[in-house]
């Protein structure tokens, strides 16, 4: 007897989740959004319809399926009815230009593609050149417009099968997902998320944010980013209850916060620091002790404070896209309490410890030795574990080098305290991350190349007290060129997306080491000292 036959034996996914919630919790309300109100009954059946409607369009095990929404009910699904039949679930950053769409459609090789309508006119410029998608599906939430000539998601809900069918995933290591990610070449790279992964990092998740069937979870992370931090399935593991929202602005986020008695929320740094504000401006307060998980890139201190002095309670945790999100918590000590406010801070500004769910974390010199617990010396980070990545979508020499030594590098950075907890301290290659986002500089630097006037160009990190980073571009023209800032900004526009675009431009030689590379770190320091003038 084969241990898929046994009664000792039962594959994983998140897809199960589901199933015990709707069988638990079938008339408790699951699912919000705006005056929409679903019950854990009703999702487990829009979600059945929704693979259902799959199968029928020919949808079968491996495929991929792409989804360009918000933080709509149909991208929360989507990440239930898409593996539910074996299928892959492709979530698209709402965020990317037109070609870059194009891209993770194309190296994806999606089959079907569900599109909110705010969207549809991009995905109608490239569609000639995708053909490989044979069904598009559209979501119409906010956007008004001309009948469509594709389908509509709710009728599509309506002319499906309510029948649940078999979960067709045999293999736990067989891919859930596929999320792209800009990672540090310019070129998108698409993360394997497994079924066995995505279950042990949800049920990580839920037992380190504290979760149960009272919960109240509000969708700031975007669903689209390591399906979000995997709160998707977490969140629906317990019985909890999902509030969606379109768009991820303070004034809504506040208002939801105190409406709907959120008592947990993630999102990052950049996000925080103006919903803050924007409560401190109105006199609002969170529920006291709502769970603020914090991700992304390690945030201030000052936020730190900010949100417990408004009866928040931050978790500050540290993962990558490769990670499934997090993968590292500031686990906390009771007797760190009788510390004082900035200390406590400070203690939690830290990325910490391996999640429950996480196993190998260490930070290593270049010979793969584990660097002492000193706070100073600087290492780099290696994981391994359940919740790494399976490897880059049809990208071996990628993953190779990712996994050598049977570890996965993450290239940031950090020293070890005596205690053990981790602290990231720099960014390795050129990474700049803005607002949570990662953008690489070799991108951003290969776009301002295409400029005729340009001869040279360096993309650097600049800090921003709004986003934490912002990409600067240093760039030394052509003989007799001219141009000027706003046209190179204007120039970038055009061809990526807005918050990849340099915030500062800046003409002027730039310098070289002897065998004529760009000395970017001289650029770094140099700009670190204007700053600090």
């Amino acid at each position: 007897m084969s241990d898929k036959q046994s009664p000792f034996h039962r594959v994983l996914t998140p897809v199960d989740f589901l199933k015990r919630t709707a069988h638990t919790f079938p008339d408790k309300e699951g699912v919000v959004y705006g005056n929409t109100r679903y019950t854990y009954g009703q999702f487990h059946d829009r979600v059945v319809r929704l693979a259902n409607g799959l199968k029928v369009l020919g949808i079968s095990k491996g495929d991929r399926v792409a989804l360009l929404c918000p933080n709509t009910p149909p991208l929360l699904e989507a990440h239930f009815g898409v593996p539910w039949i074996g299928a892959v679930l492709v979530t698209i950053n709402i965020r990317l230009s037109a070609s870059e769409i194009e891209y993770v459609l194309r190296h994806s090789g999606a089959r079907a593609l569900f599109v909110d309508t705010e969207y549809l006119p991009t995905v109608e410029k490239i569609l000639p050149n995708l053909s490989d998608i044979g069904t598009i599906v559209t979501i119409s939430d906010t956007v008004s417009g001309p009948p469509s000539q594709y389908p509509d998601y709710e009728t599509f809900l309506e002319q499906s099968s309510g029948i649940e069918p078999e979960i067709a995933v045999e293999d736990e290591n067989d891919m859930v997902s596929v999320n792209y990610t800009s990672g540090t070449t310019g070129q998108a790279k698409g993360v394997v998320y497994s079924h066995r992964g995505a279950y042990l990092n949800s049920l990580g998740s839920c037992l380190e944010a504290g979760m149960n069937s009272d919960s109240v979870h509000l969708w700031v992370v975007p669903m689209f980013h390591c399906n979000g931090w995997c709160f998707t399935w977490a969140v629906t593991a317990v019985g909890a209850r999902h509030v969606c929202l379109r768009k991820a602005e303070p004034a809504a986020i506040a208002k939801l916060l105190l409406e709907e008695k959120v008592t947990h929320v993630g999102g990052t740094a950049t996000v925080f620091l103006m919903v803050t504000q924007y409560m401190i401006e109105h006199n609002m307060r969170f529920v006291e002790g709502t769970n603020v998980w914090l991700g992304g890139a390690p945030p201030p201190p000052a936020l730190i404070d900010r949100v417990e002095s408004l009866g928040g309670v931050v978790v500050h945790s540290y993962g990558l896209t490769e990670t499934y999100g997090p993968f590292t918590i500031c686990e906390w000590h009771s007797d760190w309490n009788a510390l004082p406010l900035e200390e406590r801070a400070l203690l939690k500004a830290r990325q910490g410890v391996p999640c429950i769910a996480s196993h190998g974390l260490r930070v290593v010199d270049r010979e793969m030795n584990d660097v002492p617990r000193d706070g100073s010396t600087l290492g780099e980070i290696v994981m391994r574990g359940n919740n790494v990545m399976r490897g880059y979508y049809r990208d071996p020499d990628m993953t190779a080098e990712a996994f050598k030594g049977g570890w996965f590098h993450t290239g940031d950075l950090a020293v070890v305290h005596p205690d053990g907890y981790v602290q990231i301290k720099d960014r390795s290659k050129d990474i700049v991350i803005s607002g949570g986002e990662n953008i690489s500089t070799l991108e951003v630097e290969n776009v301002i190349y295409q400029h005729p006037s340009v001869l040279e160009v360096a993309v650097i990190g600049t800090p921003d007290e709004m986003w934490g980073e912002v990409p600067k571009a240093i760039i030394d023209l052509k003989r007799g060129s001219t141009l000027t800032s706003e046209e190179i900004i204007a120039f970038c526009r055009e061809r990526i997306a807005h918050y990849k675009v340099p915030e500062y431009v800046e003409f002027r030689e730039l310098p070289h080491t002897s065998t004529g590379k760009i000395m970017k770190q001289v650029l770094k320091k140099e700009e670190q000292a204007a700053r600090d003038r």
